[in-house]
């Protein structure tokens, strides 16, 4: 369905290195800076982080959540862990299981940075 995803940055650098160590811990390959703009990509897709080309400040959008799929639970904490380790802030519930219509997830969320809302997800198989 996606193509690729790009949020908002004020700085590319400190953007490459948290999203190099959220995303390195769901096994993806450092980001390539191009310019204004970073590049994680992978065979299903490609996200991004960018200064904004209108040459306004970047903001996270409200309401808004980029959810990264996941493996294992302990996938999950990695990527917690990797992002509170580089500047990302914990919100909403410690990662947990929550239930969902679809079943159980297990998940965590973090604020970026810049404020972004992101969260890892591995879907619990059914029993």
């Amino acid at each position: 369905m996606f193509s690729h995803i790009m949020l908002g940055t004020q700085n590319v650098e400190r953007s490459k290195q948290f999203y190099d160590a959220v995303l390195g811990a769901l096994g993806i390959g450092a980001g390539h800076i191009d310019k204004n703009r970073v590049f994680w990509r992978t065979k299903t897709g490609v996200f991004s982080t960018s200064l904004p080309i209108d040459g306004q400040a970047a903001s996270a959008g409200n309401g808004s959540t980029i959810g990264f799929a996941c493996s294992s639970t302990e996938q999950v904490h990695a990527w917690h862990e990797a992002g509170l380790a580089h500047g990302g802030s914990a919100i909403e519930d410690p990662p947990g299981i929550r239930q969902g219509p679809a079943g159980q997830l297990y998940l965590a969320y973090l604020r970026d940075p810049d404020g972004n809302k992101i969260c890892a997800l591995y879907r619990i198989p059914a029993a």
